[in-house]
């Protein structure tokens, strides 16, 4: 006799939807659950979400668009062609440095006018350069598959060949030198050393600390490309959420979740606005020491995780210029003329230096409706120490007058007369907005040899059905890492089920 009862799917309920939550709620709509995204704001996508001010539009949040592809894999997976829904294009400049000698160096995508660039402007040794892209392409190649693409705190994940390749490999790949030895030792130059060690502050580390094995970094701009999606970054989530909704996925606006339901061992669902939700699967896209202090006080707290060095936070001044400036693009840095003492200041005195290095972006370059005519959106950052309690009005104000100083004296303009409007983020404005622990951007650190291993895994080891996504676990911060975090996740799911 043929029952008339229906299918009923299983459950899967999501907390936060930064980009690791959206993706993670894609993932498993595909994997045939039944999928619900409870988000405290009255908004979606966490830091990356967008602010309107007048006439003049800014991304939030994260401004550098790197492997697209796991972007385009969301929707490949939903059986869609990607270029139908989200449309991007690779940037022919990276980025323009400036220094405070006045030298302007353009990081080129192509290979050969980069290194061209760096010959004629800055007398760098090619060789040298060509031969570091190739290391860096190297690390990426041997630790791609198990840092970005698997859970390192499951056995499984050892018990196969690229992994075993990987871990022989550790040796040669800077993990036993600071990322500004490796720089040192390999490039020399004073300019192209600073250039490179910048991109510590891609997971919110410094380059003085964290291990040489960073240097993969440079490999994703340089050797893959950086892009800029049609519209800004915001059409990520954008495209994203509709992706998400198409699939079934209900969101949840304006709605925090009060506990993480746990019985016997197993999480079985939430409570929100006072009502039991149950499900099969929870995943937390929530920072981790917030989920464990708010949503699991009575659960063990795994102290020495949630103990570990903060990473670095931002402080964002968001522009309205009534001018345009030829010699900017997209990315700009003005570097500091001592960095070293600039992650000094962060890192050790929980401070900032007169002299920081100031990042621009401005999304008015590629897309016209962002600013008015004649007008650019400027998005001005400077990286600064996580909330520890700091005068931050004073600091804040202090470097106001700074960055004013700076970006006047090296761009030969008055600055501060152009600005016509004006908002402000600060690590306070980012924890309160995102729930990140003390407005740190990337959770933890990655100022120690091992930091890899030491993040919080994708699952929790003590209660069954519960996962993690985002940048303050595995395998880290950043659009692509949030984004592999989910992929890690629908993983080990779908391996469970199997």
């Amino acid at each position: 006799m043929k029952s008339n009862t229906p299918f009923m799917r299983p459950k899967a309920i999501i907390i936060g939807s930064g980009i690791a939550g959206i993706a993670s709620s894609i993932r498993l709509a595909n994997s045939g659950y039944a999928v619900e995204v409870f988000e405290a704001n009255d908004y979606l996508g966490g830091k990356l979400t967008e602010k309107r001010l007048d006439s003049y539009r800014f991304d939030a949040g994260p401004s550098l668009f790197t492997m697209p592809e796991l972007v385009d894999e969301l929707f490949e997976l939903s059986g869609l062609d990607s270029k139908e829904f989200f449309e991007y294009e690779q940037l022919d400049e990276i980025c323009r440095y400036f220094y405070e000698d006045g030298t302007r160096l353009t990081a080129f995508a192509d290979k050969k006018q980069f290194l061209n660039e760096l010959e004629q402007k800055i007398g760098a040794d090619t060789r040298k350069v060509e031969s570091y892209l190739d290391k860096s392409a190297y690390i990426y190649k041997h630790t791609g598959e198990l840092f970005l693409k698997r859970s390192l705190h499951k056995i499984s994940s050892y018990l196969n060949w690229s992994t075993f390749v990987a871990i022989l490999n550790l040796p040669f790949l800077n993990i036993f030198s600071s990322m500004d030895r490796a720089n040192k030792r390999k490039l020399g130059n004073e300019k192209l050393r600073q250039l490179f060690n910048r991109y510590a502050t891609y997971n919110g580390s410094n380059p003085y600390k964290a291990p040489g094995i960073l240097n993969i970094i440079p490999h994703l701009e340089y050797n893959m490309g950086a892009y800029f999606p049609k519209g800004g970054m915001h059409n990520i989530t954008k495209s994203l959420v509709q992706l998400a909704k198409d699939k079934g996925v209900v969101f949840h606006y304006s709605s925090p979740v009060d506990k993480i339901l746990v019985e016997q061992g197993r999480a079985v669902g939430i409570i929100q606005n006072g009502q039991s939700i149950k499900a099969e699967k929870v995943i937390c896209n929530m920072d981790v020491v917030p989920a464990y202090k708010y949503l699991m006080p009575d659960q063990e707290q795994p102290e020495k995780i949630l103990n570990q060095e903060r990473s670095s936070s931002a402080l964002i001044f968001y522009w309205g210029i009534k001018d345009a400036f030829p010699e900017l693009d997209l990315h700009n840095i003005f570097f500091s003329k001592d960095y070293e003492g600039e992650f000094k200041a962060i890192f050790n005195d929980r401070s900032l230096m007169d002299d920081p290095t100031v990042y621009v972006n401005i999304t008015s370059k590629f897309s016209k409706e962002d600013a008015p005519e004649g007008c650019e959106n400027w998005f001005v950052m400077i990286n600064v120490p996580y909330n520890d309690g700091q005068d931050w009005d004073l600091l804040i104000q202090t470097a106001r007058k700074n960055i004013l100083a700076k970006l006047s004296r090296m761009l030969g303009r008055d600055i501060e007369s152009l600005i016509e409007v004006e908002t402000i983020l600060d690590p306070r404005s980012i924890e309160s907005k995102t729930k990140s622990y003390k407005g740190a951007l990337y959770g933890t650190s990655s100022n120690s040899k091992m930091a890899a291993f030491f993040r919080h895994p994708n699952f929790s080891k003590k209660i069954k059905d519960l996962y993690f996504c985002g940048g303050s676990v595995h395998p880290g911060g950043g659009i692509p890492l949030a984004l592999s975090s989910a992929k890690i996740v629908g993983d080990l799911i779908a391996e469970e089920h199997e």
